[in-house]
Parts: structure tokens; C-alpha cells; sequence
């Protein structure tokens, strides 16, 4: 079975926050925002991992509560990252 890959998604801005810890990350992934936002780009990506979901649920704890963010998903083809789409 082919994996679709979806096209709009190979230049966008990637943080893979394994190893880092829940305070950790959740302050890699401010600074990855601010410098984002710094340059005009709206569109970023997460790369957290699967495995037991703790950067994953960091991760989303923290753009929930972030307001320069407009919404997140985990990609539909990549459960261990989650795009994020900024004001």
C-alpha cells in the first residue's frame, strides 16, 4: 500500500522535540514559535514522536493555552507529529 505524502508539507518548519522533557519541550516549542513568527511563517510542524505520549500531550497542552496559535492537528499520515497553523 502507497503512503500518500502530502506535497505542501516539505518546506515547512520542523522541531523534533525527542529527548526533551515536558518542561523542556513545552519552552523549545515558545522560542521555535517566536522565531517562526519573527520571519512570517505561518505553518510549522512538531515532531514528537508516538511512543507513550507524553511530548504529545506537552505538546498540545501548550498550544491549547499558546493564543498566537489558530489551531493544530496531528497529520492525518504521521501520528507522531502535529502541524500547527499560527495567527
Amino acid at each position: 500500500m502507497n503512503k500518500f505524502i502530502d506535497p505542501f508539507l516539505y518546506n515547512v518548519p520542523r522541531l523534533d522535540i525527542h529527548g526533551y522533557d515536558r518542561t523542556g519541550a513545552q519552552a523549545v516549542i515558545k522560542i521555535f514559535i517566536d522565531n517562526n513568527l519573527r520571519i512570517d511563517e505561518k505553518k510549522l510542524i512538531i515532531i514528537h514522536g508516538k511512543g507513550e505520549g507524553i511530548l504529545k500531550t506537552a505538546t498540545h497542552e501548550y498550544l491549547k493555552k499558546d493564543k498566537r496559535v489558530l489551531s493544530f492537528k496531528t497529520n492525518n499520515y504521521n501520528d507522531g507529529e502535529t502541524i500547527v497553523y499560527l495567527k
